[in-house]
């Protein structure tokens, strides 16, 4: 699974998925986004391969599942009406999403066909204060300027509002590290970890997202969780969700 560019898997998804849940059918992890049971997740990774970690019921990731649990026993998105914005809208979300009368629910990307609006996040078509959630995960390590693409979600998420900007981080690193002159793929999955990323983010990125004007509040939801319900459902213990508010 790991060679495999994940926009291809999707689209093997539709025809291996059935099989995948039938010979998987089990009860020792379970997707909560469905709630389905397997007796083992597929392994998954570019670089390096992370065993029992993909869903073969939602093709949901570790941080798939963790922002879904968080989401729901958090916040008031699955009850309350807003207006979302999402970027690079996932497969695990994007029909569940859509299917929520109570969100006005606009999907945003540069070249995702799933998206509404096709638009750069750095020079977005949207209205100063228009959203009252954002979700833009794992996005901002492909952007080469992406205090720029900050400033942007800043600017059309409303006052009060919030979001919640996912990236791949490295814990142990006190400092962010990019480096432009890295320009060839390999040497960039090497580095960064895939390909098509341009940094790899480290503590800092919190402050980050402060110094445009965000308040940040750094969660790790996995800390509020038993050892049991981390396994199952294969969340990454220790994980911090970045949630922003204006």
């Amino acid at each position: 699974m790991n060679i495999i560019p994940r926009p291809i898997l999707i689209r093997l998804s539709y025809v291996v998925r059935p099989i995948l849940k039938f010979v998987l059918k089990g009860n020792r992890y379970v997707d909560p986004i469905d709630g389905k049971g397997f007796k083992n997740f597929l392994p998954y990774g570019y670089e390096t391969q992370r065993p029992n970690v993909l869903s073969p019921s939602t093709l949901s990731l570790e941080r798939h599942r963790l922002l879904w649990l968080y989401l729901e026993n958090e916040t008031t998105f699955f009850t309350q009406p807003q207006k979302v914005l999402h970027f690079a809208p996932e497969q695990a979300f994007y029909k569940r999403f859509r299917s929520m009368k109570h969100l006005d629910y606009t999907t945003t990307d540069l070249n995702s066909p799933l998206a509404d609006v096709k638009a750069d996040i750095c020079d977005l078509p949207f209205e100063d204060n228009a959203f009252d959630f954002i979700l833009c995960n794992h996005v901002l390590e492909h952007i080469p300027d992406d205090q720029k693409a900050m400033q942007e979600l800043f600017r059309i998420l409303k006052p009060g509002g919030t979001g919640i900007f996912q990236i791949p981080q490295d814990l142990s690193r006190a400092v962010t590290f990019e480096d432009d002159s890295i320009t060839n793929r390999k040497e960039r999955a090497k580095i960064f970890g895939q390909y098509d990323h341009v940094r790899i983010y480290g503590r800092d990125y919190f402050d980050k997202l402060r110094s445009v004007g965000f308040t940040v509040n750094e969660v790790d939801y996995t800390a509020s969780l038993s050892e049991e319900t981390i396994d199952k459902f294969r969340l990454a213990k220790g994980e911090i969700i970045p949630v922003v508010i204006k």
